[in-house]
């Protein structure tokens, strides 16, 4: 996976940023994502996630995590190419969005459901990657596909509750 991680906070970069690559490279993985799938994930505060939850989703508060996928629906633009039958076809990766998070909410949470900071980091990031990956907890029958697949890869990858 091609993952590009700004730390906007620099909390703990050097450890949060090796548990996002790990958690992500993990779960890219159970899912069957192809390699050169493309990505980011910037670590932020809450003042900084609060703008962006007001900005684009009119909830005027801070947030845990928040996705924004960039190939929802499959419409993307075709890209036409000359047909000179010698020419290699490019490959291009798909970039499916970035996932913004609040190492402020994973610490208040963390504390709140007793459980590590890691696991709480881990949660969000699996959360987030899972919504750019089409799964969605709106009706309970995707709830229950989405929160059963993120408990599954976070337990297969040691962060239980």
């Amino acid at each position: 996976m091609d993952l590009e991680i700004f730390d906007h906070t620099e909390a703990e970069p050097e450890k949060n940023i090796k548990l996002i690559k790990e958690i992500l490279d993990f779960a890219g993985k159970k899912i069957e994502l192809p390699d050169d799938t493309e990505m980011s994930v910037t670590l932020m505060n809450n003042e900084e996630i609060h703008k962006i939850n007001r900005e684009y989703r009119n909830v005027d508060r801070p947030t845990d995590v928040i996705s924004f996928a960039i190939e929802e629906d499959g419409d993307d633009m075709p890209i036409i190419f000359p047909t000179d039958e010698d020419m290699e076809m490019p490959e291009i990766a798909k970039n499916i969005g970035d996932i913004m998070i609040s190492t402020e909410k994973v610490a208040e949470q963390a504390v709140d459901y007793g459980h590590s900071y890691e696991r709480e980091l881990g949660f969000l990031t699996v959360h987030g990657f899972l919504h750019l990956n089409g799964y969605d907890h709106m009706e309970p029958e995707d709830e229950k596909e989405m929160f059963g697949l993120q408990t599954e890869i976070l337990d297969a990858y040691g962060l239980k509750r």
